[in-house]
């Protein structure tokens, strides 16, 4: 029987929303502990197959405990189950994202959420000299179809040091050059929601190839490593 997201996983979430508060949990944490048992078998299967085709050193799946410290949102329970991939430091740049969530909100994310200052001015500065790679890749009809445009935070016109009327300040405004693809609670259930899941992260294959080149080297194309 292939891996699956059990629907229970979608239902307890939904509980929780209506009761999200520690007695309600403590009575269904044995509940909680037999699903997301279930739901990283899923996540360790996005792993083997990433590694078919990719090399990714670490999973590292989220616990449902909110830190509630600095937060006006006091809920002490996340309702959702999170977890990212990681590269192979430092020849390999980027990573992969996956979140399952009910009412529809599940969604697959890929790329560089929160570049160190150094990468995000090289990214913009590789940008500014030169943006066709960047473009072409964000043109690819099977790219496209899968992941769309950039999604993230930018800055409101330039930032320090780059011209507000340079031809790519689209793409040099960005702190953050992310994808997102989302999914309905029918396709997470679904017995291919794994393989589509992998399908759409080796689809990005083009675009992190070309950010570890830049991402490696220097502005001369030297290597950094």
């Amino acid at each position: 029987m292939s891996v699956q997201v059990p629907k229970e996983a979608l239902e307890f979430f939904k509980k929780l929303e209506k009761n999200n508060d520690r007695d309600w949990f403590n009575e269904h944490k044995n509940e909680f502990k037999k699903i997301e048992k279930n739901v990283k078998a899923v996540y360790n299967a996005v792993l083997k197959s990433l590694n078919e085709h990719d090399e990714v050193d670490k999973l590292k799946m989220f616990r449902i405990y909110r830190d509630v410290r600095f937060s006006k949102n006091k809920l002490p329970y996340k309702t959702h189950f999170g977890g990212s991939f990681h590269r192979t430091k430092p020849k390999l740049r980027g990573g992969y994202y996956l979140h399952i969530q009910p009412n529809n909100e599940s969604f697959i994310a890929t790329g560089f959420w929160e570049p160190a200052p150094a990468d995000l001015l090289r990214i913009r500065k590789e940008f500014e000299m030169d943006d066709t790679e960047i473009r072409a890749i964000l043109k690819d009809k099977t790219f496209n179809s899968i992941w769309g445009n950039f999604v993230g935070d930018e800055v409101k016109t330039a930032p320090k040091g780059f011209s507000k009327d340079h031809k790519a300040i689209d793409l040099i405004k960005k702190k953050q050059y992310i994808f997102i693809k989302k999914y309905t609670d029918s396709e997470v259930l679904s017995d291919g929601f794994i393989d589509d899941v992998n399908k759409s992260f080796k689809a990005v294959r083009p675009y992190f190839n070309y950010m570890s080149e830049v991402l490696t080297t220097d502005l001369n194309g030297v290597s950094l490593i």
